[in-house]
């Protein structure tokens, strides 16, 4: 009998749990994979909602536990939660001996995880690798796991070339799109009542699903920023808006601080979830009139839903967007022109003929299918894939 392949996949934000969602459903139901499962940072803090208790109430067991994250969101405590993380993949890869592991995104705890693997020569394999996010040093990280990796699936054909262009062999990178799609295809959402209910607030005439996150290539921006982006909501009339707290990213804690204090000061017209979970996340998407911030989800997933996205700042500058993304500036004046425009006959108008260009779903089969079937022989030893030289001078 052949022995299972087994796939070690980490996971340390809520966020990038619910997109790997139906790929862990698919290794667990492989009848050639062993799923280990291996969770990690903001998973395991109280003050991020303690997610892991989600995955186990999905039916997931969780194989270890690795405990990185300070309480701290400056630059030296994020580096020593990643020196933890080091340690702490590096027993855990010698006890467990997987065959590759799996990771998505671009996160401070995947540098670790992915650190650790490559010294213990693991294949490892990335999702929604190539994209460029210029405002934040998640980009770095990004292409730095990239490099580390062995297998690639990209959500565009643009990010598989930029992924190549890296030096990644072309027969080792697939562009499956983008695997959040897959909760929009197969997820149940909520109806709108039963959305109200769970957070607590009717969404009203007008309403915005607020998601922030520092920018943390522009330390010491945060505060002013965020004060700019909550002004502008002041002056949207009859406005009802559903915030979720920021990530545990160098001065997240100043940006939920700030929402703390508007939610407390606007009681009857804002609410605050630390942790909305993928269900009624996506439901909110669905029902606002739009989603507000810089989040990846506004560029990724709500054009699926044909709901608008006033994308703020250069967090997500650089990724592929939709005609249903609106650019703007981190200040008062441009987010409140942005917002006028979302608002707009003819803009909610254009939304109907929105398409999405991260894929039309089914991406977790794709990435299990390679997964089960790829050869890993030899697979560690990695030659650069060179691109034919251009003179840009010429």
């Amino acid at each position: 009998m052949t022995a299972k392949r087994k796939i070690c996949v980490v996971t340390g934000s809520r966020a990038e749990y619910g997109l790997l969602y139906w790929i862990i459903r698919g290794i667990t139901d492989a009848e050639s994979l062993e799923l280990q499962l291996v969770v990690t940072g903001m998973h395991l803090s109280p003050e991020f909602g303690s997610t892991y208790r989600q995955i186990e109430d999905d039916g997931f067991r969780i194989t270890r536990k690795v405990e990185m994250l300070l309480s701290s969101d400056t630059p030296s405590g994020i580096a020593k939660s990643m020196g933890l993380g080091i340690s702490g993949f590096g027993e855990i890869y010698e006890a467990l001996q997987p065959d590759i592991v799996l990771m998505l995104g671009d996160r401070f705890e995947l540098l670790a995880a992915a650190s650790a693997a490559l010294v213990a020569a693991l294949p490892i394999a990335h999702i929604h690798g190539g994209e460029v996010t210029q405002g934040a040093f998640d980009e770095a990280i990004r292409h730095s796991i990239s490099k580390m990796s062995h297998l690639h699936f990209t959500s565009t054909e643009a990010y598989r070339r930029r992924v190549i262009q890296l030096g990644e062999h072309p027969d080792r990178v697939f562009n499956v799109g983008a695997p959040g799609l897959d909760n929009i295809q197969r997820l149940k959402l909520l109806s709108r009542s039963e959305l109200e209910g769970a957070i607590g607030m009717e969404l009203g005439s007008r309403s915005l699903l607020v998601t922030w996150h520092p920018v943390t290539l522009e330390p010491g921006r945060t505060r002013t920023d965020c004060q700019a982006l909550l002004t502008a909501l002041d002056q949207v009339d009859g406005l009802k808006v559903i915030f979720t707290k920021a990530n545990a990213d160098t001065e997240g804690s100043i940006i939920n601080q700030l929402i703390d204090e508007y939610v407390s000061d606007h009681s009857n017209q804002a609410v605050v979830h630390t942790s909305l979970g993928q269900v009624q996340y996506l439901s909110a998407l669905k029902y606002v009139d739009g989603v507000v911030g810089n989040s990846s989800s506004g560029i990724i997933e709500a054009p699926s839903l044909q709901t608008g996205t006033v994308n703020i700042g250069d967090r997500q500058c650089g990724r592929v967007r939709a005609d249903s993304v609106i650019d703007c500036e981190p200040t008062e004046e441009s987010i409140r022109s942005a917002l006028e425009q979302l608002f707009s006959q003819e803009f909610i108008e254009k939304l109907r003929e929105v398409k999405n260009p991260h894929g039309g779903g089914n991406v977790a089969g794709k990435i299990v299918r390679e997964l089960e079937t790829h050869s890993i022989d030899n697979i560690i030893k990695k030659s650069f894939f060179d691109l034919p030289y251009a003179n840009c001078s010429e």
